[in-house]
């Protein structure tokens, strides 16, 4: 009695056990003998709450609506802004950075403070912000917000601090980046254009700096007006009143003339000496038509004018093709002296940007690249060789090429997988590409000391799947794998018998399974298909085995609701009711065969496949009567035991991979045999499809089954979505009818109460939170394996919790986490070596490996929607239950490694992300990091080890982000910098008399006209200042007190000596200069001295 009051004692006290209990956990108390308590465990929990914290790591794809972009072309970094707010920092592999506005207003333009570490955006919402660059997590150092003006065009000249900026009022006004304060000079769009005009101009959409003289702004009206202003007069030079809408403005580096693209698609060019009408127009892609009018084109959106000092000048433009090509794709066209190359592009030209080998713009531009932002992509073209070929893109920008259906997220595998996968995967890549070096290639970055490798695994729409190098936070495609090859192509006008899947992707992965250490690997297909396929590094001609399971329940004697009591409770196994059929494949009538037809063909002849992942089985589901078979909700492989299972709503199925033989398929309902908690009846899903008593009239006094949320908002909302969506973890499931079966695991476990000893067994998850152990008998020696068959037999044997059921995962008595068995890795079609036969070699982890006798037990951990349990086996003792929530529902668990420990980690509907330490349960997280926006989040979120995790934030970019207080600490170091001190390239030597005779472009001191003391103060309502909050974030390491004052007074003493340094370098050149003109005139004069003035 003394213990079993003890054994009372430790569920009361060790766990929160609900006080009416489940039939589970008061059944598996009823045997105490067996069942230890916490205390008799005595596992030492080493987790605690501080090891936990939830921080975004890295972004990888291209930026989803992306809307500006920006190249710093000293540091050689790229920004790239979004319409969501984001910000996107990339150089050299490995920096790579992003950032967010919390206004989430869209990035309309970006400038960068060339080689000063520093950016400045223009948002949607009328504030620009300075970002600081110096720091690995760039922070905002200021922002200042437009109250009564629109901003629509910034331009911020090379070295300087004062930032034009131009409003949809067409007014310009001038901010000063140090102190983010306006000036008081103020160009008003009434002065800009002459007193005369009645019309207003349009808003500001260019602005630049003549190349020859910086006191000259250049200001381009939407409408079509053009005015030079003279910042020093305060007037304009000239105004040039055009016809057709200004889209952009381009100067040549001498500084006489500039480009215009217009509305119309158009080219003008203007000569300053001549500003009445443009010297010349020219419609690049407008054929003139036999009336002598030109054919209407679209508007060139942008174009580039840049000069070259070995060649003719190059002229970049997006658009401006004829309306009559409407289905051509969008286009960049590259005109170099008369040669046109026009280059079609996947999707629609946000903004382009010519990469120039000077930043100064006075001088010859020397083009040698064009990065090019697409509405889904991001190219970079060679400006150096005549073909034009584009840069191979280090960075994964076409995670989305087919949308992303699932993910998988595998850390520390088998270090020789990646090395495998790539070589595979290097035969098959793209040629073509340009040999030179990757022009953005900014930053520096190392690859930190601690790093393990890690690989994502992506499937899409169109069947495809990817296998991708995640180690060190970078992201680099492995290897591609196309389940599409399976099937025959359908034939024109053959849509299938399922005419939903025919108007989506037929081949859209919903699911993926795969064993890093045999290299085994699953893919379940939306057509309710399974592929099952085995690594080789070398070709082979096979062909691939068929089957085809139908899962129905086909009960001929339909019993009455009124036969029997509908009061769940528990049976026992061994008494003496109705067993369930054999485990046997289905046999069909005629009449079910002529309408069970899957909805893809498989390939039936010989197939040559090349080295890498070759298709070996593929289980397909049939439908009945007509109707498509259920999508597969479910799937576990394992490589041990050679075996496959997979759940939908209607039942479950084992496939023997080996023998290439279905071993079990049953209706859900079938497997609980007489321990069905329900009694419910046993039916068709066709017969009395309104009937639902069987699954709702439920004493509540006796089960806490919590089926009000099949009838909740957050429950059909999720059904919806995730039906239209092909979800892989809920299926468009009827709860009234069908119980699904949500989890399957292969493991080494005990099925009765009285088993000493583990053996093979399989645990069946339900949708009603009930988990089934069903045993299995495998022959253990090779031969016997692959000519004996596999034997299934379910027991009955029942746990229970709330909620659908998402993870199982199993604990040895000491709390380390108990992998699945698996096969080590052999190649099937290598050559036969007589001196080292091929025979399969199993790793068994045993449950009780650490201990002496084998009969000790183990744990099981059941996590369902709303609850966690762990349950001790074999007495099916229920030792801690924690309910995880009751307002929403978690949507992904797992058991993972973290500092050498194990814990469960949720993520919730609600967007809160959850640890709980094992097996106590104890919360060690919880932080409301994600509300569920996306069904896209959910379908993708995964945790794996090492505290690591990753979603789909947007359909183009993967969000990996980590809950360990470790890896967050360690973030500095893995992160790349993106800034790297480099001395500013010199200007070119302009000479003495060039400099003499050419302006005094040098002389413009901005600060003399737009300072307080000269232009006074602006307006206090026109703009709002606002500090930035992680101002002073870069500077942690030099903040403590004298040390941070005086690592600021060294920089600033650098900056200081790095400016002397230039000026007396300066100082030196015009020094030779003079000293040169000197020489050459005294020469010149001894030359003419004794001549006469006739001689000349």
């Amino acid at each position: 009695m003394k213990k079993f009051r003890k054994v009372l004692d430790g569920l009361t006290t060790s766990s929160p056990v609900n006080p009416s209990g489940s039939p589970a956990c008061g059944s598996a108390a009823g045997t105490p003998s067996t069942a230890p308590t916490p205390r008799e465990l005595e596992i030492q929990e080493t987790l605690m709450s501080e090891h936990f914290q939830i921080c975004k790591t890295v972004r990888h794809g291209v930026p989803y609506q992306p809307t500006a972009l920006a190249f710093d072309p000293v540091q050689k970094i790229l920004a790239i802004g979004s319409r969501s707010g984001g910000v996107r920092l990339l150089g050299r592999p490995g920096v790579d950075c992003h950032c967010q506005h919390e206004s989430g207003a869209a990035v309309l333009q970006l400038q960068f403070l060339i080689n000063e570490g520093a950016l400045v955006t223009a948002c949607a919402d009328d504030t620009l912000h300075l970002w600081n660059l110096r720091q690995r997590r760039p922070a905002i150092l200021h922002s200042l917000k437009f109250n009564r003006e629109r901003i629509t065009f910034c331009h911020l000249p090379f070295q300087s601090k004062w930032l034009y900026v131009g409003t949809e009022r067409g007014n310009t006004h001038i901010v000063n980046i140090e102190s983010f304060i306006l000036s008081g000079y103020v160009i008003m769009w009434n002065k800009a254009i002459e007193l005369s005009t009645k019309t207003h101009p349009g808003p500001v959409v260019h602005l630049s700096d003549s190349p020859k003289d910086e006191g000259k702004l250049l200001i381009g009206f939407e409408s079509g007006t053009i005015v030079m202003w003279d910042l020093r007069a305060k007037r304009a030079d000239f105004r040039i009143y055009y016809d057709e809408a200004i889209h952009s403005a381009s100067w040549h580096h001498e500084g006489r003339q500039f480009m215009c693209s217009h509305s119309d698609g158009s080219l003008s060019m203007w000569n300053l000496r001549n500003t009445a009408k443009p010297f010349q127009v020219t419609f690049p892609h407008g054929k003139t038509q036999r009336d002598g009018r030109k054919e209407s084109c679209k508007p060139i959106l942008k174009v580039e004018y840049k000069t070259s000092r070995n060649s003719e000048a190059f002229v970049v433009f997006s658009g401006g093709l004829s309306y009559d090509k409407a289905g051509r794709r969008p286009t960049l066209t590259i005109m170099h002296g008369k040669a046109i190359t026009v280059l079609e592009m996947d999707y629609p030209i946000v903004d382009f940007l010519v990469l120039c080998e000077t930043p100064y713009l006075n001088e010859v531009q020397e083009p040698y690249a064009v990065v090019v932002l697409l509405e889904k992509d991001f190219v970079v073209v060679d400006l150096t060789q005549s073909s034009f070929p584009i840069f191979e893109n280090p960075y994964p920008m076409d995670i989305h090429e087919s949308p992303v259906t699932c993910t998988a997220y595998f850390a520390d595998c088998p270090p020789d997988i990646i090395p495998v996968l790539y070589s595979i995967g290097a035969k098959h890549k793209k040629t073509g590409y340009s040999l030179k070096e990757w022009p953005v290639s900014g930053g520096t970055w190392t690859v930190g000391s601690q790093t393990y490798p890690e690989i994502i695994i992506t499937g899409h729409a169109d069947g495809s799947i990817k296998f991708w190098d995640a180690t060190a936070i970078t992201l680099q495609m492995l290897y591609k794998l196309k389940t599409s090859k399976v099937f025959e192509k359908p034939k024109g006008g053959d849509v299938g018998r399922n005419a939903e899947l025919a108007e989506e992707d037929p081949y859209a992965v919903q699911m993926i399974s795969w064993c890093p250490q045999s290299r085994i690997f699953c893919v379940v297909g939306i057509s309710a298909h399974v592929i099952l396929y085995r690594f080789s590094k070398h070709d082979a001609n096979t062909t691939i085995t068929s089957l085809e399971v139908r899962l129905q329940c086909e009960i001929e004697d339909v019993i009455s609701p009124s036969d029997t009591e509908n009061t769940p409770c528990f049976s026992d196994p061994s008494g003496h009711s109705p067993q369930p059929q054999p485990p046997s494949p289905r046999s069909n009538t005629p009449d079910s065969m002529r309408d069970s037809i899957p909805c893809l063909k498989v390939k039936d002849h010989m197939i040559r496949m090349p080295p890498g992942y070759q298709a070996e089985l593929v289980v397909q589901l049939l439908g009945v009567d007509g109707d498509p078979p259920q999508q597969i909700t479910s799937l576990d492989l394992n490589s041990a035991y050679g075996l496959l299972a997979l759940g939908n709503c209607n039942g479950l199925a084992v496939v023997d991979y080996l023998q290439k033989t279905i071993l079990l398929c049953m209706s859900t309902l079938e497997l609980y045999g007489s321990a069905d908690p329900f009694q419910r009846l046993t039916r068709s899903p066709r017969k009395n499809r309104q009937s639902t008593s069987g699954l709702t009239e439920l004493s509540d006094n006796q089960v806490s089954l919590d089926l009000e949320r099949s009838k909740s908002p957050t429950s059909e909302s999720r059904e919806n979505s995730f039906s239209r969506s092909r979800s892989s973890s809920v299926s468009s499931i009827d709860r009234e009818t069908k119980e699904a079966v949500t989890t399957l695991q292969f493991a080494e476990s005990y099925v009765r109460k009285s088993d000493t000893l583990p053996t093979p067994c399989l645990w069946v998850g339900t949708s009603l939170g009930l988990v089934l152990i069903i045993p299995m008998s495998i022959p253990t020696d090779e031969q016997e394996r692959l000519e004996d068959p596999v034997t299934v037999a379910p027991t009955g044997t029942v746990l229970m919790l709330k909620g659908s059921i998402l993870q199982i995962g199993f604990l040895d008595c000491g709390g380390v986490l108990i992998n699945s068995p698996y096969e080590v890795w052999r190649d099937q079609h290598a050559p036969d070596d007589p001196d080292r036969p091929r025979k399969r070699k199993l790793v068994n982890f045993s449950p009780s490996s650490s201990q002496e006798a084998s009969g000790d037990g183990h744990l099981a951990v059941v996590c369902s929607e709303r609850q966690a349990k762990v349950f001790f086996m074999p007495s099916q003792a229920c030792l801690y239950v924690h309910n995880i929530t009751e307002s929403s529902f978690v949507l992904r668990a797992d058991v993972v490694s973290v500092y050498n420990s194990v814990c469960l980690a949720c993520f919730c509907a609600n967007g809160h992300i959850m640890t709980l330490s094992l097996p106590s349960l104890r919360p060690l997280l919880d932080v409301s990091y994600l509300p569920l926006t996306d069904m896209r989040i959910a379908r993708t979120f995964c945790f794996t080890n090492g505290g690591q995790a990753l979603y789909l934030c947007s359909p183009t970019e993967i969000q990996r982000i980590t809950y360990s207080q470790e890896m967050c600490d360690n973030l500095q170091e893995m992160l790349g910098e993106l800034f790297t001190p480099i001395e500013t390239p010199e200007a070119q030597n302009r000479g003495f008399l060039k400099g003499f005779f050419g302006g005094n472009a040098q002389t413009f001191d901005r600060e003399e006209l737009f300072g307080e003391a000269a232009a006074g103060k602006a307006s206090r309502s026109l703009a709002q200042h606002i500090p930035g909050q992680g101002g002073m974030e870069g500077m942690k390491a030099a903040a403590g007190g004298v040390v941070g004052e005086l690592a600021r007074a060294r920089i600033a003493l650098d900056e200081r000596g790095q400016r002397l340094g230039e000026l007396e370098e300066r100082t030196a050149l015009m020094m030779t200069s003079a000293e040169t003109f000197s020489k050459h005139a005294h020469e010149l004069m001894l030359k003419c001295k004794d001549k006469k003035w006739y001689q000349f």
